[in-house]
């Protein structure tokens, strides 16, 4: 068995992909593939309707909202937020808390005026700034809710009456959130949602047109809200996998179960890395994720070690990222206890092989 610590495209619920490799050869009885059926057939426009309807109980979305499923990846909407929310004479409030955040503001800059309100560059991303000062004059405050590269995470949204455009793209649905807090949420799938191919945006209605700006209408909210995400061919396979993924969240009792299990999984992984003389966190204890686990060793000669070690105890996608080094233990919703007791379990053999 292999346990995928991968941080994305991710592991996901076996159940889902036999389900998702059934339809790959019939869909619901159609004698077509999933892959070649109409997004205009009724059968796929049943699946656009369900999963929305998924979205919306599993996180409560009010009914003043829309929820898009939109192609592009979260890197898309680094430019379609301001293109929607920025108007030409406004600026717009980041805080930088890593790789993702910084490209944001990056691309913002693009459309319009930008501040910086904190950033945690200085210390290599470790911590997430805190006492904010967000201008009130800004047109919208964008974060990054979990930064996957440094693994840090904020839990509560900072204090502003500006909108706030939050990404969420490594732990929407991996614990609860008030939606009404925020005034558009977007987040790329492939992490807890469903596959690659397909991004989230919820947008508060009033929203649409804000910005007052003319743009291609293929990057306007309102133009995918009218026409039910169907504006364009829609990821097909991407939302429908992502329907099946959001069934098993529903049957295993929704967002409340999978958050109180995620903070086991995550609890576990943190105490073996503080007890551990070999291993240390590289995130500030008070920011850290229970998304994206990172932790180094003190050689690099170890690190290679315990990676070989790893590969043999069948754990994947554990290497950290470049930025950080040493390793990234990415523990999604479809991850399990078992997963995280085998790495627990391969980094106790690593110890005892040293002594």
């Amino acid at each position: 068995m292999k346990h995928n610590f991968g941080a994305g495209p991710c592991i996901l619920p076996k159940e889902v992909f036999e389900e998702a490799a059934k339809a790959v050869l019939d869909f619901n009885g159609t004698g077509l593939s999933i892959l070649e059926v109409s997004h205009r057939s009724k059968e796929f426009e049943e699946v656009v309707v369900e999963t929305e309807r998924l979205v919306r109980e599993l996180l409560n979305v009010p009914e003043d909202y829309s929820i898009l499923f939109l192609q592009g990846g979260a890197t898309q909407q680094f430019a379609m937020v301001p293109m929607n929310l920025l108007p030409e004479n406004g600026k717009a409030a980041y805080l930088d808390t890593g790789v993702w955040a910084s490209k944001a503001a990056k691309e913002a800059k693009k459309v319009g005026q930008v501040e910086i309100v904190a950033s945690s560059s200085d210390q290599n991303y470790s911590y997430i700034p805190k006492d904010l000062q967000i201008p009130s004059d800004a047109a919208y405050f964008h974060y990054t809710s979990n930064n996957t590269i440094y693994g840090t995470e904020i839990f509560e949204k900072p204090a502003t009456a500006v909108p706030t455009v939050v990404d969420m793209s490594s732990d929407i649905l991996s614990r609860k959130i008030d939606v009404s807090e925020f005034d558009l949420i977007y987040a790329g799938a492939q992490k807890n949602m469903g596959p690659a191919g397909v991004t989230l945006v919820i947008i508060k209605n009033e929203l649409f047109g804000k910005s007052g700006r003319t743009f291609p209408s293929i990057f306007e909210y309102e133009s995918h809200a009218k026409a039910g995400s169907m504006y364009n061919t829609p990821p097909v396979f991407s939302i429908y996998v992502s329907m099946l993924n959001l069934r098993w969240l529903k049957a295993k009792g929704g967002v409340d179960v999978i958050e109180q299990e995620n903070i086991i999984k995550a609890r576990t992984l943190y105490e073996e890395i503080d007890r551990n003389p070999f291993f240390k966190g590289t995130a500030a204890v008070e920011d850290r994720s229970r998304m994206n686990i990172t932790f180094v060793m003190d050689s690099p000669e170890l690190e290679a070690e315990f990676l070989a070690l790893a590969k043999e105890r069948n754990l994947v996608g554990i290497k950290g990222h470049r930025s950080v080094g040493g390793f990234r233990a990415s523990v999604y919703n479809a991850l399990t206890i078992s997963s995280i007791n085998a790495l627990v379990d391969t980094m106790r053999e690593f110890e005892e092989n040293h002594k």
